[in-house]
């Protein structure tokens, strides 16, 4: 079996990926995150990817309301680390493509070639129209284009003297960014629309999916793969998944319907509404949701070998290459993955 990656989503902002009053509660704290790293990195674990963040959504656990920079922190916990990846995000309808190719070019000599740049083209419209940064004249479509483009402009301006480009989304006249970075940063991108998976196949290393059914998940991921290979490239397919770890599997099950009982159904709400949604649909439909939609991805629960059984089915059954991992209480779970979980998982994998 081919050895598959296991990283983590780290909780740079408040709440982490629980949108629960009953579940803990992660701060958007440096010296948290950095535990976080310090753990993944001493367990041996792939990689570590802190999201971009600028607006919450409210509810009783003002749920990422207080957030941290991805980009400074990830190249602190570069100086930090040795051997784990670091993943930053990046928004290319925020920032210019010239920023993004010097930024991570100092991140490749800050981390010795284990920096990664995760790019997205803005899903959350509120946190940028309070910034006057949302064009709602941009169809889907459209932001493709937008990020291809600027996907181009930073591959050149990473191994070529000068770049000129004239876009419709920026332009860049005889622009120069040196030095070249040594080896080119992981380029991670999410998404399971078409478009998305299209990105992902022509330009990134790292795909990172969802979908609605573990064959839909099977079929994104063949699919990257495929459209990867037709361009001689690789590209590795990943998934979101939370772990929620316990003694037995009875006690993992009551510590997860015990999350599921604090849903904050408001910041549910609030974020429905930021992906589009009218704030009356958005309401109703949290109004009636289930405890489980406190994870904001899907879930197993279990004692450490069920969770490692767990996590094998879910990359056999959706042909992965590897998965990214959350953690209600990650200063409590990760220790408990790192020494009890992943060996299991890498003897799994041969």
């Amino acid at each position: 079996m081919t050895r598959k990656d296991y990283g983590v989503f780290l909780p740079n902002a408040a709440g982490g990926w629980m949108i629960s009053s009953t579940a803990p509660y992660p701060p958007a704290d440096y010296d948290y995150n950095r535990q976080v790293a310090l753990a993944a990195d001493g367990y041996g674990l792939d990689f570590v990817m802190a999201m971009s963040k600028w607006l919450g959504f409210g509810g009783a656990t003002d749920h990422w309301g207080e957030t941290i920079d991805s980009l400074s922190l990830i190249a602190a916990l570069a100086e930090a680390t040795t051997h784990v990846g670091v993943w930053g995000t990046i928004h290319c309808n925020v920032q210019h493509p010239a920023f993004a190719a010097k930024i991570f070019t100092t991140l490749q000599q800050i981390s010795h070639g284990r920096g990664g740049m995760n790019i997205v083209n803005g899903s959350y419209a509120d946190e940028f129209r309070q910034m006057g940064l949302w064009n709602d004249s941009m169809s889907h479509a459209d932001r493709y284009r937008m990020t291809e483009a600027w996907m181009t402009a930073v591959d050149r301006l990473w191994t070529e003297p000068e770049v000129t480009m004239k876009t419709d989304f920026f332009v860049l006249d005889r622009c120069q960014s040196r030095p070249h970075p040594v080896t080119r940063p992981t380029v991670v991108s999410a998404g399971r629309s078409a478009l998305g998976r299209k990105f992902q196949a022509k330009y990134a290393d790292a795909a990172f999916l969802g979908s609605d059914s573990m064959a839909e998940m099977r079929e994104f991921a063949r699919d990257v793969h495929d459209q990867a290979a037709a361009h001689g490239r690789t590209c590795g397919t990943y998934a979101m998944l939370t772990l929620v770890i316990g003694e037995t599997d009875a006690a993992a099950e009551r510590a997860a319907a015990a999350y599921a009982q604090g849903i904050d159904r408001v910041a549910l709400a609030n974020m429905r509404s930021s992906w589009g949604w009218a704030q009356e649909k958005a309401l109703s439909w949290a109004e009636d949701a289930p405890g489980d939609e406190a994870f904001q991805t899907p879930y197993i629960t279990g004692s450490p070998t069920t969770i490692a059984e767990r996590v094998h089915r879910v990359l056999d059954g959706a042909e992965l290459d590897g998965i990214m991992l959350i953690f209600p209480d990650y200063l409590r779970d990760l220790p408990v993955f790192g020494t009890e979980v992943l060996p299991l998982l890498r003897a799994a994998d041969g």
